[in-house]
């Protein structure tokens, strides 16, 4: 029984999204209804979960609603759990109900929340953008939710966004990320900057490039009147590096703070970089590089275009309902597309993208220091300098 079983599940994932795959999924389905074994059923739920990866939806095989209502109440965590991803996947109602429920309670635990909306997005629930928009103010769930909102071309977004902005601490940069992702959200998001709603400083320079990806002649005129001109690569990168070098020394033998200088770099480096075990993992960590060279520090930072790994080639994803996405790929497949950005790791199916592009420009963008005050960019190059982690102030 457990060859046969194997070779059914080596048989249900190399022939995934084919005839003999949906065929394979009743005989399944069967054997989990008829099955008592907990290891079993794992093995059975692992492999239709690894046959169907990539994919957010699939026919519900016959027999399933007995397998969901038997495996619901499986001692086995782990059992509940895939059985419930599989039956959302399957199109269950009666999933997606119960995940709706446990992420709209506040009294339910914050990770069992964030699981539900996890899962909840990952088969783009249609009905889902409304409850987003209502949890963009509940501290327990909000990032989840600002994140996930950018799935979604909803028309009510920005204007829910741009309501609980000013309550927002860490997740600022997902309301922003959200807002930069598409052109019908990135105009509400430019108008706030312009009366002041929001500050320009909270548009980082990354943020201004993927609102520039966008495309859209409108935007590009409003950036130009908010920010001017951006220009990705400086004519005279010695001639830079030499300004920047005696502004940071005029702060005397110890330029800058440290402590302040780590706040500085939490701010504008740490969604992409690690520095002593703390911070992103888009870019390099960068605790091994050489920082106490000004120089080598400088270059690195006014100059990211200057030499560019292959693994740091900044990609923009467009997908069919006009999302954009820029970051850095970390896999893909024939049936989907993983891309790393500068606030998650974002899954899309192949069959929802509409292009794909490699930018011969690092993610990392110019002119992220050109809006920080002198003390603050001395701050933040003497804290990159020291040789070991510093506490934060007080």
């Amino acid at each position: 029984m457990k060859l046969f079983l194997l070779n059914l599940l080596c048989l249900f994932c190399v022939a995934t999204g084919s005839v003999r795959a949906v065929d394979s999924l009743p005989q399944l389905a069967q054997m989990l209804r008829e099955s008592d074994d907990a290891q079993l059923q794992l093995d059975i739920l692992r492999g239709i979960s690894a046959a169907l990866k990539g994919r957010r939806t699939a026919p519900m095989p016959a027999g399933w609603d007995a397998v969901e209502a038997k495996l619901a109440a499986s001692a086995n965590s782990e059992v509940r759990t895939l059985t419930q991803t599989l039956s959302l996947t399957f199109g269950s109602a009666r999933a997606k109900s119960s995940l709706r429920a446990i992420a709209a309670d506040p009294k339910a635990e914050a990770g069992a929340r964030r699981t539900a909306l996890d899962s909840l997005l990952g088969i783009r629930d249609p009905e889902l953008p409304p409850l987003l928009q209502q949890l963009v103010t509940d501290p327990a769930v909000r990032g989840t939710a600002l994140r996930g909102l950018a799935a979604y071309d909803d028309a009510a977004t920005p204007t829910a966004i741009l309501a609980a902005y000013g309550s927002l601490g860490a997740e600022k940069r997902d309301a922003l990320n959200t807002l930069a992702s598409r052109n019908a959200f990135a105009k509400p998001l430019l108008a706030a900057v312009a009366a002041g709603k929001i500050a320009k400083t909270d548009l980082t320079a990354d943020l201004v490039r993927q609102l520039r990806n966008l495309k859209d002649d409108a935007i590009k005129a409003q950036l130009t009147d908010l920010w001017g001109v951006m220009q990705e690569t400086s004519p005279d990168m010695e001639k830079e590096i030499a300004r920047v070098t005696r502004l940071y020394w005029a702060g005397g033998s110890t330029p800058g703070d440290a402590p302040r200088g780590r706040v500085v770099f939490n701010k504008v480096c740490a969604q992409c970089h690690t520095l002593f075990d703390s911070g992103g993992h888009v870019g390099p960590d960068i605790t091994g590089a050489n920082r106490g060279d000004l120089a080598y520090l400088l270059q690195n930072i006014l100059y990211p275009n200057a030499v560019i790994p292959n693994e740091y080639r900044a990609t923009t994803v467009e997908t069919k309902d006009d999302r954009v996405i820029t970051g850095i790929v970390k896999e893909q497949n024939a049936t989907s597309l993983s891309i790393q950005t500068a606030n998650e790791l974002v899954t899309i199916p192949r069959a929802e993208v509409k292009s794909t592009s490699l930018s011969e420009q690092s993610l990392m963008p110019e002119g992220l220091i050109t809006q920080l005050k002198d003390g603050e960019l001395r701050d933040l190059l003497y804290y990159l300098s020291r040789p070991g982690q510093v506490a934060l102030p007080q």
